[in-house]
């Protein structure tokens, strides 16, 4: 599945990707202005810019050219900027980004040859076909979608080997620095367990102790006698909804014992929330004040996430934490081969 994604992901960046090319005489390429020089006979020459280094990394060089082109499927987003200063600011940022990201290759490439790393032709052409299939294209197709775009071939092949073999430079030469383990994986799904058992819904209801707008401190503490003489008698072995039909001033639901229904985690006011969910089934709490005054709530059920069990996670898990893990060991081995490069940034 990684190579598959992978290759699709060549086929689309490899095929919007046009060479450069020089531009016709008189018509520089960007970069330095072209220069006038003096002929021995009094004339003057132009001498044309066809193509710059942006970048040294050890004995390669990385192109202008390499580096526009890689840029052109993100160039019209940046385009369509209105403001040319942010534009431009953005165009300069991508650019950054993107010859970063080119170093990075060249040195997994270079780091892949060292260590004599190769990619077969066959594989090559294996990829090829993957990418045909997935993309419902046959050789004539293949060869029309890369012509539309100046794209050769062979140059595609070529760079398509470069990619496989960036692939497996990473699995032969940062894979032995994984180690997931089988309590590493244990505890991910505790975690994740953990987590799960969460309440994610509650049955709720209530009993409601009016308090007037404006209520004295006197009509505020006989509300609040009520509220307690009501949790008392519930939590000394009263049905809560024969206490809420007698108290209760909700006469919308003191008829149904203060039944209010099923709550999901966000539908309540945060106040609200941080009380009921972390009520356990049939416990009652109160009073907890509101808009109309106090209530008293009682959680009938509750409604938990359900999760598999660790034997058929498992296997999932390990792949997960794997590629976390590899992630984390690839942008450290490319720093640590940064470290001893010769990178001279020319752009």
């Amino acid at each position: 599945m990684i190579m598959r994604r992978f290759l699709l992901a060549a086929l689309l960046v490899a095929v919007t990707a046009g060479p450069a090319v020089a531009q016709p005489a008189g018509k520089p390429a960007p970069g330095p202005a072209a220069d006038k020089k003096p002929d021995g006979a009094g004339k003057r020459t132009k001498t044309l810019v066809v193509d710059k280094v942006v970048a040294v990394v050890n004995d390669t060089i990385v192109l202008d050219s390499e580096l526009r082109a890689r840029l052109a499927p993100l160039a019209a987003d940046v385009q369509g900027i209105a403001d040319p200063k942010e534009r431009r600011r953005r165009m300069d940022k991508l650019s950054s980004q993107m010859l970063d990201e080119m170093i990075n290759e060249e040195l997994i490439v270079q780091a892949a040859e060292e260590a004599r790393i190769e990619i077969e032709a066959s594989e090559v052409d294996a990829a090829i076909d993957e990418i045909k299939k997935q993309n419902q294209l046959d050789d004539a197709g293949l060869a029309a979608a890369l012509q539309q775009q100046g794209y050769s071939l062979s140059a595609y092949k070529q760079d398509l080997r470069r990619q496989l073999l960036r692939l497996r430079a990473v699995n032969q030469l940062v894979r032995p620095r994984v180690n997931v383990t089988d309590e590493d994986v244990r505890a991910r799904y505790d975690a994740m367990q953990r987590r799960s058992e969460a309440v994610s819904a509650v049955r709720l209801s209530h009993i409601l102790i009016k308090v007037p707008d404006k209520a004295t401190e006197q009509q505020i503490a006989a509300a609040r006698d009520k509220a307690a003489a009501a949790v008392t008698r519930i939590r000394g072995g009263e049905e809560f909804a024969k206490v809420a039909a007698e108290v209760s001033d909700d006469e919308a639901t003191k008829g149904g014992g203060g039944e209010l229904g099923w709550f999901e985690r966000g539908s309540l006011s945060p106040e609200w929330e941080a009380v009921v969910f972390a009520m356990d089934k049939s416990e009652v709490r109160g009073p907890v004040s509101g808009p109309q005054g106090l209530h008293v709530f009682q959680v009938t059920d509750i409604k938990r996430t359900d999760m598999k069990s660790f034997d058929e996670l498992k296997d999932q898990l390990k792949a997960e934490l794997t590629r976390r893990e590899m992630d984390k060991q690839t942008t450290t081995w490319i720093q640590e081969l940064r470290k001893k490069a010769y990178i001279d940034l020319k752009l």
